[in-house]
């Protein structure tokens, strides 16, 4: 009886104090969000080379601005996601809209996530839309871009990413891949994930929901409908996210012990960014593609105020902004025949003195050329400078053929004339290819056609250097004789 007395006297004070901590059992069994790992590569690098792919996605594609009601949906819910992260691993995420038909999205280093509108469309729910996001945060949580860049093979430490993707004011139909570091797999925007890390944000977008009131289940059944729909823009979505097994029982083997909740359900704000998604002008990807080659979207991202401060702030305030390139002619670049010698990097080369060399302070990379012809966005006359490092690559005629593969992938514009042919520079046998794009300079509302003469050569750290020489065709063949003039003078250290 005595035993009875003291087990019910027990039982008393377990419940007294399970009363008194509301909460109690769920603090227990609450997930909590993985310790992310570490990189090679500070968050502030992180953080620019963010930026830094993100400005192409703003020459390449149409982007909602921040003034839509769409894209001020988006921004809302992603404030809400981003509140449960703990600060010690958070970033400065920011959304943006892309206003196209398929269902996608996707991440970069440091934080910017675009989503396309298609993919809003695409969510029965404000629960589905936030597991993508969630997903996509996950990426940059666990730092997957960069942990892909470095098994592609796309970079060697820090110096390697940084110097190859943090470029100076590039652009054009070969600036731009030159821009993006040319790193012979397309460049950032070209990345593919592995299954197991699309399993991890599975995993960690699962944790970000549940502490954000949003029931983890919807991300995989999003993913799950997508699989259903077939060709109604699943497969694009899901060839950049491979299915790492059976996500709706992954998920639900993830959160099997987790407190139950009273989960957020679809609010009046998701219908009418729903509403609203259905009265935006949308584009395919072909379409996208396509006018990306004029120049549309560059030209309409500033027209309409899409691109942030921080894209249009890159340079901190430390280089003077350049004119955008229009009206161009020859008259405007012609060459001096006095040279001047410049020291960049392992690389000392002669140059016009009435052209001007524009490096970054971030990057080993350098562009050479008159100030009438390169813009903050583009290079139409000059030359480009860069290094790089093909891990996959044994030979020099393997490292040219990837190089001119990833240039290819990031421009399909960009068309190769010749097989790489053996030339001798600074004593060295190097490689030289003719391609040929669209150049920034238009004419009668066309781009005007473009030379690229590309030049690689193998460095003493067992990487690639390389020029590329520009102009748009019909001026080409008068500044080849400087352009030889300046490939003559190369001396590599």
């Amino acid at each position: 009886m005595r035993e009875r007395t003291f087990g019910a006297r027990m039982l008393a004070l377990v419940l007294a104090v399970l009363m008194a901590t509301p909460g109690a059992f769920a603090v227990a069994g609450a997930p909590q969000l993985p310790d992310p790992g570490t990189v090679p590569v500070s968050k502030q690098q992180q953080e620019q080379l963010g930026l830094k792919a993100m400005s192409e996605v703003y020459q390449q594609m149409p982007v909602l601005p921040d003034s839509n009601p769409v894209t001020q949906y988006v921004q809302q819910l992603g404030r809400r996601l981003v509140q449960v992260i703990p600060q010690q691993n958070s970033w400065p995420y920011q959304f943006h809209v892309i206003p196209q038909k398929d269902v996608n999205a996707f991440a970069l280093p440091g934080g910017p996530i675009f989503i396309n509108v298609g993919t809003v469309l695409a969510a029965d729910n404000e629960s589905q839309l936030a597991g993508v996001m969630s997903h996509e945060m996950s990426h940059v949580y666990m730092q997957h871009q960069i942990k892909e860049m470095q098994k592609a093979g796309m970079t060697q430490g820090v110096a390697g990413i940084v110097g190859g993707l943090l470029g100076a004011v590039l652009g054009g139909t070969a600036g731009t891949l030159a821009n993006m570091g040319a790193q012979y797999a397309g460049g950032i925007l070209s990345l593919k994930y592995s299954r197991q890390e699309e399993a991890q944000a599975d995993a960690v977008g699962a944790i970000i929901m549940y502490k954000a009131g949003y029931n983890p289940r919807s991300l995989a059944e999003f993913f799950q409908k997508l699989e259903r729909q077939g060709g109604g823009g699943g497969p694009q979505f899901l060839s950049d996210h491979p299915d790492p097994g059976n996500r709706v029982e992954a998920v639900d083997r993830e959160i099997r012990d987790w407190p139950p909740e009273n989960y957020r359900g679809s609010s009046p704000e998701f219908a009418s960014a729903k509403q609203d998604a259905g009265r935006v002008r949308l584009y395919t990807a072909q379409q996208i593609a396509e006018q990306s080659k004029q120049g549309t979207w560059a030209r309409e991202n500033r027209q309409n105020g899409a691109v942030p401060a921080s894209v249009r702030n890159m340079s901190g305030g430390n280089e003077t902004a350049q004119p955008e390139i229009a009206n161009v002619s020859y008259q405007d670049v012609r060459p001096s025949g006095n040279f001047r010698q410049l020291r960049q990097g392992p690389i000392s080369i002669a140059y016009p003195d009435n052209w001007e060399p524009v490096s970054s302070q971030n990057s080993d990379g350098i562009t050479i050329g008159p100030r009438a012809g390169v813009s903050s966005g583009a290079v139409a006359y000059g030359v480009i400078i860069g290094e790089g490092r093909d891990q996959n690559a044994n030979s020099l005629d393997q490292a040219t053929q990837d190089l001119i593969q990833g240039m290819e992938q990031s421009n399909p514009g960009l068309r190769q004339h010749d097989s790489p042919r053996r030339i001798q520079v600074s004593g060295m046998e190097g490689r030289s290819v003719t391609l040929s794009g669209s150049s920034p300079i238009e004419q009668n509302g066309r781009p005007l056609s473009e030379r690229d003469w590309l030049v690689t050569l193998p460095n003493s750290q067992g990487g690639l250097l390389y020029l590329i020489f520009i102009a748009p065709e019909k001026d080409f063949g008068q500044l080849r004789p400087t352009f030889e003039r300046m490939l003559d003078s190369v001396q590599v250290r």
